[in-house]
């Protein structure tokens, strides 16, 4: 016996990795403009990259997770629709019995 069905297939990105990737973004950037600015001498340099990490990073995945949404939405407009078929083989009765 075999069904056929439509179905779509596309290629769709990996969130997580966009999300991880814009972290690491937002932390190098934080630290390459934090470094271009002297620091306080009563706070210290690694107290001010820490505090700016707070927001850097948050908003480097943030917009780490707009690429990946918009890289989405252009997989699915570019997804193409085929016929699969799908056939099942042996009895089913058989599945499950187990004599």
């Amino acid at each position: 016996m075999s069904e056929q069905s439509e179905v779509k297939i596309r290629r769709a990105p990996k969130l997580p990795v966009f999300l991880v990737f814009g972290a690491l973004m937002g932390a190098l950037v934080t630290l390459v403009v934090t470094s271009l600015f002297p620091a306080d001498k009563h706070i210290g340099y690694a107290a001010t990259v820490g505090y700016f990490m707070l927001y850097g990073i948050p908003a480097g995945i943030v917009l780490g997770a707009a690429v990946g949404l918009i890289l989405d939405r252009v997989s699915s407009r570019r997804s193409k629709t085929v016929t699969v078929e799908r056939e099942i083989v042996g009895d089913i009765g058989d599945v499950g019995d187990p004599e």
